[in-house]
């Protein structure tokens, strides 16, 4: 009984998790911002390139 008292007070494991689920919510949020940026760049060059191509 006392084992799984121990098991149960130990934050270590706890806070591993709360590290990994830090870590997956910004690489999310960087993923969404990266798509973000990749298609305005996209959008951009698109213009750049129909502007040159019309003389």
């Amino acid at each position: 009984m006392k084992f799984i008292k121990k098991i149960f007070k130990r934050e270590e494991g706890a806070t591993a998790i709360e590290y990994g689920l830090i870590a997956a919510l910004v690489a999310v949020a960087a993923m969404v911002g990266m798509n973000a940026l990749g298609t305005s760049l996209n959008n951009q060059f698109n213009t750049v390139s129909k502007k040159l191509n019309v003389t």
